[in-house]
């Protein structure tokens, strides 16, 4: 059993499971991927590895996932560095992470929301790119502005926090969801896309959602929420697109009680609560226990995306 854990729950860099990193891109030329965005860009070769489950596990009411032989989707995954919305040397741009599929691509962008340890940690980067070794084009912003938590401790944690003003990070996220819809949707690439968040990206999914169902734009069709932090389950009656919460029962940083609010308000949401788990177990489990689970939550994000972008 996970032991509960307080915030922040873990340090940045912690054993993971897998070592499926994209590895940081040198700085190349400059490349015109859509209007307000410069990028530079290179191919990044994943390693070999077991498969992953072709299908994921029955839960009632679940779709079946089509099967994914992850030796050749993952075989080739672009990645690219991208400033989108004006210079960040003078405060306007937001620096970005992309990773698109190269062999399977799909054709549908997804907003990846990092938790606190932000865009350049190695645990989002891994789980970005194994999002994206199934089709997705994975676009993860810097919330931070280059200045992302790094202790271990919590000790001015929230003095930090501040200096991170909501009503900034909000319009970085909608400058991101705006490059997305010019980039896949608008250009009729695809005409849906999807948003994750961890932890504090996972607050911040909610909010970004309650703001396109306010007609704040955007056009997200589906979420998935990680043990999100701070979230305020009021906005649930706003939330523009069905959300899959997944959490722990031993966190302390995301409720059950929150979660469950947020399931029976939301429209179309599901939440899956896992005995046992701590904060963060499944992109940075700490324990067999935690990677079974993580696993597990992987496959249930991947039939959650699956039926809502793709069927």
């Amino acid at each position: 059993m996970a032991a509960a854990v307080t915030a922040p729950p873990y340090a940045a860099g912690a054993p993971r499971r897998r070592l499926l990193a994209a590895p940081p891109l040198g700085r190349g030329a400059a490349l015109a991927l859509a209007p307000a965005a410069r990028t530079s860009s290179s191919s990044v070769t994943g390693p070999r590895h077991g498969s992953w489950e072709d299908v994921a596990r029955r839960r009632s009411g679940r779709t079946e996932v089509a099967s994914v032989d992850d030796d050749e989707a993952c075989e080739l995954v672009s990645g690219a560095d991208l400033v989108i919305g004006g210079d960040v040397d003078e405060g306007d741009g937001v620096r970005a992470y992309l990773l698109k599929a190269v062999k399977n691509n799909n054709g549908t962008g997804v907003l990846l929301l990092s938790d606190v340890f932000g865009f350049e940690d190695s645990a989002t980067r891994d789980f970005a790119y194994r999002v994206a070794c199934h089709g997705y084009n994975v676009l993860v912003p810097d919330l931070f502005r280059g200045s992302p938590w790094k202790k271990t401790e919590k000790d001015g944690f929230d003095a930090w926090l501040a200096g991170h003003a909501p009503e900034r990070v909000s319009g970085d996220i909608d400058a991101c969801t705006n490059w997305l819809v010019d980039e896949f949707t608008a250009a009729g690439v695809s005409r849906k896309l999807g948003i994750i968040g961890f932890c504090y990206g996972g607050g911040r999914l909610v909010e970004t959602l309650a703001r396109d169902g306010g007609g704040g734009g955007g056009g997200y069709s589906a979420g998935v929420c990680f043990y999100g932090s701070r979230m305020d389950a009021s906005l649930a009656p706003r939330l523009a697109a069905p959300v899959l919460f997944v959490c722990g029962d031993g966190d302390p940083l995301c409720g059950v009680e929150t979660v469950r609010a947020l399931e029976a308000r939301a429209r179309g949401a599901r939440a899956a609560v896992y005995a046992g788990r701590g904060h963060g177990f499944a992109h940075r489990p700490q324990s067999l226990e935690d990677d079974g689970d993580a696993e597990d939550a992987f496959a249930l994000m991947r039939g959650w995306l699956h039926d809502h972008l793709l069927a």
